[in-house]
């Protein structure tokens, strides 16, 4: 990378959320210095139970002069132009959004502006102080709407499935899947704008950009709420006696969740071996996925708890009836990257070491 282990430089957005707080304590590990953004926008889109101040306390306790915090809004160009003339960076990763369906069509200007402007902000900055770097970008497998209900999807006991004769059967869904002519919610259509800027960004300047189409993201560290974040959300409430409310598909949505830990992980072997402007879908894939109903069986045996369940015909705009990541390409282009978590570890991670105040 041209610099020494030591004096190596990451800025992280959205440092206080799940994969922004992951990723500042592994690139810590691997000896950089982070500078993390976040300006608990968070609490603002899903009240305070959503706050990330708690992960931001943590992390500046727990790395001193290690991680410097930064309360900046990404829309903010004066202010992000700044700390980019400040400061030469080796590695961006930017994790900061609006991440909610539902929210988004509430305030389609703030979700665009967050996710869309937001996003082209921390682009240009980059192209004209650190071109060097390595740009990470979490993008969303809502990129691709709601064309994945169109697949032949089978009804079964706890989930729906694919019908086995289908390509995507064995590995899921690729990176071949359109994007167009589907519904995508304004949250889906606004990550679709960043997503193909930092494609853009990297084609048109030449610049190293990783844009990773996430499944469910998930984790111990996740500030779990009812407009985003499944697993965690539905660990606190089962944990803590809340009632927690499915919409939709008859509770057999399938997600793959993929554990925060192991992206960040995927994320290090892109930044060791960078390629310019690639899109990976990244998730849980066949080793790592669950319906609703079998996440509350099992997440009801690991709290020795009952959960308060209330059922809604109504699903959501745009919801995935079924949504597996194909990650082939990504492991064919770094076949030393493995999972460390599988779904009945995740699971237990949550409920171990999960923030459920």
């Amino acid at each position: 990378m041209g610099t020494s282990q030591s004096s190596r430089v990451a800025l992280i957005t959205g440092s206080g959320g799940l994969i922004g707080s992951q990723a500042v304590k592994f690139f810590i590990e691997k000896g950089f210095t982070v500078h993390g953004i976040d300006n608990n926008m968070r609490a603002y889109f899903f009240g305070n139970e959503a706050s990330t101040d708690w992960n931001i306390r943590k992390l500046k306790s727990s790395f001193k002069d290690k991680y410097v915090h930064h309360p900046l809004d990404i829309r903010n160009n004066q202010r992000i132009e700044k700390l980019f003339q400040e400061n030469k960076f080796d590695l961006i990763i930017h994790t900061a959004a609006q991440p909610s369906h539902d929210w988004a069509a509430k305030e389609p200007f703030t979700d665009f502006s967050v996710n869309a402007n937001g996003t082209l902000t921390i682009l240009e900055n980059f192209r004209k102080y650190s071109p060097d770097a390595v740009f990470i970008f979490t993008s969303t497998n809502k990129v691709y709407g709601d064309m994945p209900n169109f697949l032949p999807l089978i009804e079964k006991e706890t989930r729906y499935e694919i019908d086995p004769s289908h390509p995507y059967a064995k590995h899921g869904i690729d990176e071949k899947m359109s994007t167009d002519q589907s519904k995508h919610s304004l949250f889906g259509a606004s990550k679709l704008a960043a997503d193909i800027l930092v494609q853009e960004y990297g084609r048109y300047f030449n610049l190293k950009t990783g844009i990773f189409r996430g499944g469910c993201l998930t984790g111990p560290d996740h500030s779990g709420t009812q407009l985003h974040g499944f697993l965690a959300y539905l660990a606190k409430c089962i944990a803590t006696g809340k009632q927690y409310t499915i919409f939709g598909y008859k509770g057999k949505q399938v997600r793959d969740n993929i554990h925060s830990y192991d992206l960040i992980t995927a994320f290090y072997e892109f930044y060791k071996k960078p390629r310019v402007a690639e899109v990976y879908n990244i998730g849980g894939s066949r080793h790592s996925n669950v319906s609703m109903k079998e996440a509350i069986y099992k997440l009801e045996k690991l709290t020795n708890k009952k959960a308060k369940i209330k059922y809604s015909d109504q699903n959501r705009e745009g919801d995935h009836i079924w949504y597996i990541s194909d990650v082939s390409k990504f492991q064919n282009h770094f076949p030393k990257w493995e999972y460390k978590y599988d779904i009945d570890m995740i699971l237990e991670d949550i409920v171990r070491n999960g923030h459920f105040d």
